[in-house]
């Protein structure tokens, strides 16, 4: 299946599951490549059966995370399941896998028993903590490498418990790098026609986010503590009190805070040696908030993002999710995908965000339900309407019931 984008005519194997990984090959999929999704015959990926349901046997997480694929129940522990998964590996591109550390290699689908069938092969691996060093054959979670990356240690306000980021950052990064990783090896493999073995983890991904962060660190030697909504370099650049609720408020340069002090009426504070440049902003952050404070608790939200939208200064209000969904800029961008899923009709998913004009991201099928394409995806690898049966008879293929 591919829908004549940028990626039209790739094949990707998708052997992971949850998160990283299928995060990973939607966005290769958004992008019209041909994603296999390879799926155990017990349940499928446990991504289906966590958070609030949407079908029968569905999770709405799952659904986020897996359009335009088709899946396959193989049973790749079985010596059957795993020649029928080394002959789709010869017709792939790519494969992505985010096992636990060492068990691909232990079936024998690692990386050195692949590259024998296919030498152009790019395949990735996503794990908790990279697979070399004391940690390379611990599992990982995302809450896991927030908390040891540092990302925690600076999230939440001063004087509170850990707070991990609300959205799994860790795993969303991984799956993003693990695109810019694979994209990078299969322009190299245009250029050679050799295939590599890639991989990042968790925790990887999580520390290259600290940017602000490390640089302190390095910079100075210290680590830094939580600081709320305020930014680490740069004032006023954090979430203010109106007269109904917050705001956000970006006047991270000299520029933005003169604009953004006339626009609110507080000319005075210019002359203000406290607030006279970011660095006596910087070390004046309790009494600049005060003061801001005292007008801009004067009038609602929406009278101040109008007023600073007129003054040409980055400023936004804080959505929750309703809200943001219904933003007309969030409408007019395209981010509210519907698709048809073959059993609960309309699902609502996430755009993307990559707008491009030659071969745009195209959202065509909903998440499939398990097991969808088995047959077909064992016609493409090479497999007689008998073979199949026989498969399916063996439980080799398709889902246990």
């Amino acid at each position: 299946m591919t829908n004549g984008g940028a990626l039209d005519g790739v094949t990707v194997l998708d052997a992971s599951q949850i998160l990283a990984g299928p995060f990973c090959t939607m966005l290769l999929a958004d992008m019209g490549a041909n994603v296999i999704k390879v799926e155990k015959p017990t349940g499928g990926d446990d991504t289906r059966r966590m958070g609030p349901p949407f079908i029968e046997g569905e999770s709405a997480a799952f659904l986020q995370m897996n359009r335009n694929k088709r899946s396959i129940v193989l049973d790749i522990r079985s010596d059957d399941g795993k020649e029928a998964f080394k002959r789709l590996v010869a017709k792939s591109d790519i494969l992505i896998e985010n096992s636990r550390p060492g068990s691909m290699a232990r079936n024998g689908l690692g990386w050195d028993d692949l590259k024998v069938i296919n030498p152009a092969l790019v395949y990735c691996s996503i794990s908790g903590f990279g697979l070399t060093g004391p940690y390379g054959k611990r599992a990982g979670f995302d809450l896991v490498a927030q908390g040891m990356s540092g990302l925690m240690s600076a999230n939440g306000h001063p004087d509170s418990p850990p707070a991990k980021i609300a959205v799994p950052v860790a795993d969303l990064n991984a799956g993003m790098f693990s695109v810019y990783g694979i994209l990078a090896a299969y322009v190299n493999r245009l250029k050679t026609g050799e295939g590599q073995h890639l991989e990042t983890s968790l925790l990887e991904s999580a520390m290259a986010y600290t940017v602000w962060e490390s640089a302190i660190y390095f910079s100075e030697g210290t680590s830094v503590e939580p600081a709320g909504s305020r930014h680490r370099l740069a004032a006023p650049y954090q979430a203010l009190r109106t007269a109904d609720g917050y705001f956000n408020i970006g006047a991270a340069n000299q520029n933005n805070w003169e604009r953004f002090a006339h626009a609110i009426g507080r000319d005075e504070l210019l002359e203000d040696e406290r607030f006279s440049s970011n660095a006596a902003r910087m070390g004046s952050l309790d009494q600049l908030e005060a003061e801001l404070e005292k007008t801009t608790t004067q009038q609602p939200t929406a009278h101040w993002i109008d007023v600073l939208a007129a003054a040409g200064v980055p400023a936004g209000p804080i959505y929750n999710m309703e809200e943001a969904w219904s933003d007309p800029q969030v409408i007019a961008r395209g981010m509210d995908v519907v698709l048809e899923h073959p059993i609960s009709g309309e699902t609502h998913n996430i755009g993307n965000p990559v707008k491009m004009s030659g071969t745009p991201a195209q959202m065509k099928s909903a998440a499939p339900i398990l097991g969808q394409h088995t047959d077909e995806i064992l016609e493409f690898a090479g497999y007689s309407a008998d073979e199949i049966k026989a498969l399916r008879e063996q439980g080799v293929a398709g889902p246990q019931v």
